[in-house]
């Protein structure tokens, strides 16, 4: 009697689910969530969010770079997103004598803005359900290889349906583990321009001590424009492009939030795991993190000794480094999540429904589907250990993973006649020249001494590369040195001079070429484990879903867009932090900014302007109906990594803020969603144009937006001497 209570306790709680929790397809919002959107307060139809034929919020809404997300913000291409999404691009613009990342950037005039070199965005046109067509030619007895010849060539079929000879770029995804398909229509466009970026003693204050944690006080922001061709179409960078005129843009909202407003968010999630079983969760925070945790810190130290030795090397590596620090601290902090709020009983408690639906008759299909999957992680456990010190070593450690790519480059190279190299060099040398620009010999030999010998200490030799574990670590270093690979000046003497038995007795190409070999037969040791972890994996999910007919499923998300929706909400205040003299916990103001600083401090440091401003009060427009600067907001929407940068947006369809974080408290959030405790925390926009206008005094910026007012928006007032370079009044120091 006790478990028949059990189960309809919960079957109860997912019948109540609550709003904010999903990240939802646009083109399913009208079937599954149009009504409880304007419940909460959406005054918009899902026609003017998803709209194939008229321009929506979507058109709005980009990946930016891949990685994160953007807002168009005007009628000139302007796109808000992230510091740290932009960080990469501005270190790569600094040098040791113009320190943007340290000082800033900001163009006063269009002619200011510059390439920023790699960068690309793109623009949703369409998606649509191609799950009929796949998965009627698909069946549970197919083996894997033969699942993915289908499924390969559904999609190369698709593409070429859609792709309009190019002009487009079509992605096919699965998802609900592959029990459903969707293609995508996007377009590219490649010029993109800095315009702006604070300080990162603004942009990135709080530095690693802060992140991940509420309450917080950072300028998490960075302006770029997207340029195209006269007629609007994507175009490479050329000086005779013109700022784009997108389809939509987003007027940017003065008003004000308070707890209770509505609030959605529109952007490009890169990964959960949200249907993932208590195994795959106890093989994750168990062993997985702990190894990438390990690994990634080890990593972050190597990095550190040589960044704070040269100010070269630290912009070299500033962007590494950021994204190494941040999901060192988000996997730490989701082993401590997971524990505190009891995720593996919350699994086992729906896994306990789905055993119970699994045994009645007609549901047999699905009878011992979870006792297979508990097998598989019996079974890769320990590789799966290897697989987390593995890519961590490949992505920290440079010198193997050049090795191997510029190997087969240079293979090719060396086995062409005159003629044929002369055709080949000028993309040979841009290759050589993308891999060494950002180059420290020293320190990515020290790097891999210490990944490699991190491995052989902690891989189980029975999964473990033999070529790595035959190395000896404490001297790969000299290895590396003695390679035709040391460096690029050793590279471009083999360019002018091939040999192609020199390359291949080139010590570091054995080991590189040995290791990709040894990967590739692990994938082919476990390919039927994995394969038929695939299939039950589907087949759990897929029988969820009839065992719980009541419940709203969405998929996990997979880098497409997605829409969460919610409401500017608070955080359970904690008796062990300091909220600086907020008494409603849901918002940050610039006086907790300013209570935090300390000068020279290497993540609590301000620029003084600032504080002279913040003791004028100089405020303008920006500040809140109630006086204060705000900083940041809280706001209950479903969010992970990728969708850093991405607009938050009140009913009528205005920014209200840039989302920027999660907290710990809720770390476990990719694969359960906590609702007492999972925010989304994000930069208020007024604080951003305070940045952009008051502090940098790039006003040109805020009189390209749309500004939406409220009856209690301050006026606008313009400050004597705006700008950086000017010299504000004298002012007594900040308490």
């Amino acid at each position: 009697m006790k478990r028949i209570f059990l189960l309809f306790t919960f079957l109860l709680s997912f019948a109540q689910m609550r709003a904010d929790e999903g990240m939802w397809l646009l083109m399913l919002i009208k079937r599954l969530n149009g009504v409880d959107m304007q419940k909460e307060g959406l005054h918009l139809t899902p026609e003017e969010i998803y709209s194939v034929n008229n321009s929506s919020l979507k058109d709005a809404i980009v990946s930016f770079g891949g990685f994160c997300t953007g807002e168009i913000v005007s009628d000139k291409g302007l796109i808000f997103t992230n510091h740290h999404c932009g960080y990469g691009a501005v270190a790569a613009a600094s040098t040791p004598e113009k320190d943007y990342l340290k000082n800033g950037f900001w163009a006063m005039k269009q002619k200011d803005e510059f390439n920023a070199k790699d960068l690309y965005v793109r623009f949703l046109v369409r998606m649509d359900d191609a799950t009929q067509r796949i998965t009627s030619k698909l069946n549970n007895n197919m083996t894997g290889e033969q699942r993915k010849a289908v499924i390969d060539a559904e999609t190369k079929a698709i593409q070429s349906e859609n792709s309009e000879n190019g002009k487009y770029t079509v992605v096919v995804k699965d998802f609900f583990n592959g029990n459903e398909f969707y293609y995508f229509v996007y377009q590219d466009y490649k010029d993109i321009r800095l315009v702006g970026a604070p300080p990162s003693s603004l942009g990135k204050f709080g530095g690693d001590t802060d992140n991940w944690e509420w309450p917080r006080h950072t300028a998490d922001f960075t302006v770029f424009r997207v340029y195209a061709d006269a007629a609007g179409n994507p175009a490479e960078f050329s000086p005779s492009n013109v700022p784009l005129k997108p389809k939509h843009f987003l007027p940017v909202s003065l008003k004000g939030i308070k707890p209770g407003d509505f609030s959605m968010i529109l952007g490009y999630p890169g990964r959960t795991n949200r249907y993932l079983t208590s195994y795959g969760i106890q093989q994750m925070v168990g062993k997985d993190y702990p190894a990438w945790v390990e690994a990634s810190k080890l990593a972050m130290d190597v990095m550190k000794k040589y960044m704070d030795k040269d100010k070269a090397t630290q912009l070299n590596y500033a962007s590494q480094y950021a994204s190494v620090a941040n999901y060192w601290k988000n996997r730490q902090g989701t082993i401590d999540a997971v524990a505190k709020n009891e995720t593996i009983v919350d699994k086992q408690n729906i896994e306990a429904i789905f055993r119970q639906w699994s045994s009645q008759p007609g549901n047999l299909e699905y009878d011992g589907v979870l006792e297979n999957i508990s097998s598989y992680y019996k079974q890769v456990s320990d590789r799966n250990v290897e697989r987390n010190y593995m890519t961590q070593l490949s992505r920290n450690s440079k010198y193997l993973s050049i090795a191997y790519q510029l190997g087969s480059v240079l293979k090719a190279y060396a086995e062409q006649d005159m003629q044929g190299r002369l055709a080949m060099k000028p993309k040979v040398d841009a290759a050589v020249k993308g891999v060494y620009e950002n180059f420290n010999t020293q320190l990515e030999g020290e790097m891999l001494n210490s990944m490699v010998n991190l491995y052989q200490t902690r891989v189980n030799k029975e999964v473990a590369s033999p070529t790595l574990m035959a190395l000896d670590a404490k001297n790969l270093s000299t290895v590396a040195f003695s390679s035709l690979f040391a460096n690029k000046t050793s590279v471009t003497n083999f360019i002018l001079n091939p040999d192609r038995l020199k390359l291949d007795a080139d010590p570091l190409l054995k080991i590189a070429n040995g290791l990709a070999t040894d990967q590739r037969l692990s994938t082919e040791k476990y390919a039927k484990v994995d394969d038929s972890f695939a299939k039950n994996s589907r087949l759990f999910l897929a029988g969820l879903m009839k065992a719980m007919p009541e419940k709203k499923f969405y998929p996990d998300a997979n880098s497409t867009m997605r829409l969460t929706y919610g409401t500017v909400d608070r955080l359970p205040v904690r008796t062990d932090r300091n909220y600086y003299g907020v008494t409603d916990n849901y918002y940050t103001d610039m006086t907790g900014l300013v209570s935090k600083y300390k000068k020279g401090d290497e993540e609590f440091d301000l620029p003084q302007r600032v504080i002279d401003l913040y003791n004028l009060k100089d405020f303008g427009q920006y500040a809140d109906a109630a006086g204060y600067m705000p900083v940041n907001f809280l706001s209950n929407n479903d969010i992970t990594g990728g969708n850093s940068g991405s607009p938050v947006i009140d009913g009528d369809g205005n920014l209200i803020g840039i989302a920027f974080d999660g907290n710990s408290e809720a770390l476990s959030g990719d694969i359960v969603f906590e609702p007492e405790w999972q925010k989304t925390i994000n930069v208020d926009v007024r604080f951003v144009l305070w940045v952009i206008d008051k502090y940098a005094g790039a006003r040109r910026l805020v009189d390209e937006l749309k500004l939406v007012r409220g009856e209690n928006t301050p006026p606008d007032t313009k400050t004597k001497n705006s700008g950086t370079t000017a010299e504000p009044k004298k002012t007594k120091k900040a308490k």
